[in-house]
C-alpha cells in the first residue's frame, strides 16, 4: 500500500482504470473533427460544434478529477477533523476492490484499531475499472474479505465505519439495503458510519456528463439510510463534487 501519493496519481489512475471510455471519447472527437474539416455548408458548423462540445466534456471531466483527487487535499483527510471521532477505538475501513485510505487512516488515528475490509465480489460487482484497479494495486494480505449480505461481526462492534468512494459500487438497491442494515447492526449505538461519495447532482453532471449516472442522487442515499434505521447527523461538502454523510443509529436498534 502506498502511503505517499504521487503527483497526478488520482487523475492517472482514473484514466488508467477507465481507459476504454477515454479512448472512445478520443476516437469520437477525431471523427467529429475530420467531419467538420471535410464537410461543407450547414454541416460544417454542426460538426464543429459537436467536436467542441466533445472536447470540452473530456477536458472538464479530467480537470475536475485532477482538482478532486490531486489538488483539493482530499487524501490529507483534514476534512475528517470536522467530524467527532474518538482518537482511539475500533474502526472498520470498507473498500470495494481498491483501498487507498487504510494506511492514511492509520496515520491519522494511530491509537485506533483499524481493520481493512473488502466486499468486492466479481460475480456481483462487474465494473471493469475495479478489475483493473485490483490488478494494478493487489489487495494487501491483511485486508479481510467480507460479503455485503452477512458481515461477520457481533452487534455493536465498531466505533467508526468508513466507506470512502466504495458504496456506489453496489449497483443493486436490494444489496445496498441489506448491506447498510448490516452496517447499522455492527456499529455501536453511539458510533458513526462515514460515507463519502460523488452524487448525481448538478455539479457532477456538469463535470462528468453521462459518467455521473454511475453515481446515486441524494434521495437514493436517503432512502437507503432510512431503510437501515440510520440518521444523517452531518452532511459535509468536501468539494462541490464530493459529499460525506455522517450517519448514526436512529435510536437503539440492537
Amino acid at each position: 500500500m502506498e502511503t505517499v501519493r504521487s503527483q497526478l496519481q488520482g487523475t492517472l489512475n482514473i484514466v488508467r482504470f477507465n481507459w476504454h471510455l477515454y479512448l472512445l471519447a478520443f476516437i469520437g472527437l477525431i471523427i467529429l473533427s475530420f467531419a467538420a474539416y471535410f464537410s461543407e455548408g450547414l454541416l460544417r458548423p454542426i460538426f464543429l460544434a459537436a467536436a467542441t462540445v466533445s472536447f470540452l466534456t473530456l477536458f472538464v471531466s479530467l480537470a475536475v478529477s485532477f482538482y478532486v483527487y490531486d489538488l483539493s487535499g482530499f487524501y490529507d483527510l483534514k476534512w475528517i477533523d470536522g467530524i467527532s471521532i474518538p482518537e482511539s477505538g475500533k474502526t472498520a475501513n470498507i473498500s470495494a476492490g481498491f483501498d487507498e485510505t487504510t494506511e492514511l487512516l492509520k496515520k491519522k488515528f494511530p491509537m485506533s484499531e483499524i481493520s481493512a475490509m473488502d466486499f468486492y465480489d466479481p460475480e456481483k460487482h462487474t465494473e471493469i475499472s475495479i478489475e483493473r484497479a485490483r490488478k494494478a494495486y493487489p489487495a494487501q494480505s491483511e485486508i479481510r474479505r467480507i460479503t455485503t449480505a452477512n458481515l461477520p461481526f457481533e452487534n455493536n462492534s465498531f466505533d467508526t465505519i468508513f466507506l470512502i468512494f466504495a458504496a456506489h459500487e453496489i449497483r443493486s438497491f436490494e444489496e445496498r439495503r441489506i448491506f447498510f442494515a448490516e452496517l447499522s447492526r455492527i456499529v455501536k449505538t453511539d458510533g458513526k458510519i462515514i460515507v463519502t461519495e460523488h452524487l448525481r447532482d448538478a455539479a457532477n453532471v456538469l463535470a462528468y456528463n453521462i459518467g455521473s449516472f454511475h453515481f446515486y442522487p441524494h434521495a437514493a442515499w436517503c432512502k437507503i439510510f432510512v431503510s437501515a434505521n440510520l440518521l444523517i447527523k452531518q452532511e459535509l461538502k468536501i468539494t462541490p463534487f464530493v459529499t460525506t454523510y455522517v450517519l448514526e443509529k436512529n435510536g437503539i436498534s440492537y
